[in-house]
C-alpha cells in the first residue's frame, strides 16, 4: 500500500460511514446523476438535504470522537498561520508553502505529523463518501497558484486570475454598478482548508452539513477562475439565499451575466449560492 492509498484508508477508517452516502452510491465511482436514473426516495432525500443545509440529517457522516481534537488543532494552526502571513496573501498559500512557513515560525509552529497526514486524508479521500458530488477541479495537493498569472483587486483584499476572470469581474462592475463588490476571489489549497475544516468545527464534525456549504479543498472553483460577489453594506447577508433579493443580483440577472454554479436544483450537493459566479466550464 502506498502512502496516498494509505492515506485515503485512514479516513475511511476515521469516518462514521454507516449506511450513509456509500451505500446511496452504491460502489459507482460517479455521482449518481450520471446515467439519469435515480429514485423518486432519492430525490426527495437529495433536495431535502440542500435545502436544509444547516440542519443534522440521518445519513449525515462524521469524523470520529478521536478526530476532533486533531481537527481543532489544525485550524486553530491555520488561523494563527493566516494572521502571520496577513489575510490576503494566505489567500493564494500553497500547502508545501504553509508547511515551510509554519515550521519557520515560532508564533505558529509547525505542522506535527498527525496533523499533516489529517490534511492529506481530507484532500484525497472521495468527498462523495459524505455527500459533495462536484468536479475536483483541483487533484494535487501540492498545486500552487503562480503569482504572475493573477492580480490583486483594490479594496477587497482579493485576487483574481488574469485574463477571463478579471475580464467577467470589470464587466459585471461596470455594467452593475458601485455597490456591487467583490467577496472572495481566488481560495488556494490553504485557505479553502481553513475554510473547510472550520466549518466542519462548528457543525460538531459533520462532514456532510458542512460540506452542504462549503466545498471540500480540491473541490472549490475558486482555485481555478470562479468569485463570488456581492452588494456593499449588505454584510453576512450575501452569503445567504437573501442576496437573491438584492439590486446587486437582480442588475446582473436583468443584464444577462448571471451564470450560477450552484443553483436551486444543482446536482452537486451543495446549498443554492445565488452570489457565486460561474466563469470556469
Amino acid at each position: 500500500m502506498n502512502r496516498r492509498q494509505a492515506i485515503k484508508f485512514s479516513l475511511s477508517a476515521a469516518l462514521g460511514v454507516g449506511l450513509g452516502w456509500s451505500s446511496l452510491l452504491a460502489e459507482a465511482d460517479e455521482s449518481p446523476w450520471v446515467g439519469g436514473e435515480v429514485s423518486d426516495e432519492f430525490l426527495e432525500d437529495y433536495f431535502k438535504k440542500i435545502k436544509n443545509f444547516d440542519k443534522i440529517h440521518p445519513q449525515d457522516v462524521y469524523l470520529k470522537k478521536t478526530q476532533i481534537v486533531i481537527l481543532k488543532n489544525t485550524v486553530t494552526r491555520l488561523q494563527r498561520l493566516e494572521r502571520g502571513v496577513g489575510h490576503a496573501n494566505f489567500h493564494l498559500l500553497s500547502f508545501d508553502e504553509a508547511l515551510k512557513l509554519a515550521k519557520k515560525s515560532t508564533l505558529v509552529g509547525g505542522f506535527p505529523r498527525q496533523e499533516v497526514d489529517f490534511l492529506e486524508s481530507i484532500f484525497y479521500a472521495a468527498a462523495k463518501e459524505y455527500g459533495f458530488l462536484g468536479e475536483k477541479p483541483i487533484t494535487k495537493l501540492t498545486d500552487s497558484v503562480p503569482k504572475f498569472k493573477v492580480v490583486k483587486v483594490p479594496s477587497t483584499g482579493n485576487f483574481l486570475f488574469k485574463g477571463l476572470a478579471e475580464e467577467v469581474y470589470h464587466r459585471v462592475k461596470t455594467a452593475v454598478g458601485a455597490d456591487l463588490q467583490l467577496t472572495s476571489g481566488i481560495r488556494g489549497i490553504v485557505k479553502q482548508y481553513s475554510l473547510f475544516l472550520t466549518k466542519v468545527v462548528e457543525s460538531e464534525g459533520n462532514l456532510s452539513m458542512a460540506s452542504r456549504s462549503l466545498a471540500p479543498p480540491g473541490y472549490s472553483f475558486h482555485g481555478i477562475g470562479d468569485f463570488d460577489v456581492g452588494q456593499i453594506g449588505f454584510g453576512a447577508l450575501n452569503f445567504t439565499a437573501q442576496f437573491a433579493g438584492t439590486r446587486v443580483f437582480n442588475r446582473i440577472k436583468e443584464l444577462g451575466y448571471l451564470k450560477l454554479r450552484y443553483t436551486r436544483d444543482n446536482t452537486f450537493g451543495v446549498r443554492f449560492e445565488p452570489w457565486h459566479i460561474q466563469v470556469v466550464t
